[in-house]
């Protein structure tokens, strides 16, 4: 990647997820890499950083999280949505999903687990072993290790977007997304 990204700190890490986009998981085991759509993350304390997964059992994602204990959230920008749905539609025990959707995967620093080109923002996660939620609710937590965004978008710990192309996307369902709008302050209320 030719393109320098900017760490975020750890402590500021759940900024990237605040607004609610929607995430790429992306994981690997055994020489076999998976990449899924997911709308169910969120962060979840601070210090250390830690973020909520949903990953259904019947997944691959699954399959490789629970072998590795790990996985990134690449969070996406509109450019990406025709390839987010497409990750969401297909299969990865079927087809290698970063080539079908032309995902460009690159290294991550801390896990296995490659992170994708083009997103707006990287969280690298190691997953807190929690059997009972892992197994019941399909609920991960885990701690995010490092954290990434691409300075055009994500700077001094806000969004801001300079062009649509650019903007984080939300997905609602059946095809259809909402790009994350502009930013706004309300003046503190008066007493």
């Amino acid at each position: 990647m030719n393109k320098k990204l900017q760490t975020v700190a750890l402590a500021n890490s759940y900024l990237l997820l605040n607004h609610g986009p929607v995430t790429l998981v992306s994981s690997v085991y055994g020489g076999r890499a998976n990449v899924m759509a997911a709308s169910w993350s969120m962060p979840l304390d601070f210090d250390p950083p830690k973020v909520l997964l949903v990953i259904d059992s019947r997944t691959l994602t699954r399959e490789l999280v629970d072998a590795s204990g790990e996985f990134a959230l690449n969070i996406p920008c509109r450019d990406l949505a025709e390839k987010v749905l497409a990750v969401g539609s297909l299969s990865g025990r079927e087809c290698d999903k970063f080539a079908q959707a032309g995902l460009q995967p690159f290294a991550a620093t801390q896990i296995g687990a490659p992170l994708i080109l083009g997103c707006a923002a990287w969280l690298e996660c190691r997953v807190i072993p929690e059997p009972g939620n892992q197994n019941r609710y399909d609920l991960f937590i885990a701690e995010v290790v490092a954290a990434w965004a691409d300075p055009e978008v994500f700077s001094e710990g806000r969004w801001h977007f300079p062009e649509a192309s650019r903007r984080t996307i939300h997905y609602q369902a059946g095809g259809t997304f909402f790009e994350t709008g502009d930013a706004f302050e309300c003046p503190e209320a008066s007493q």
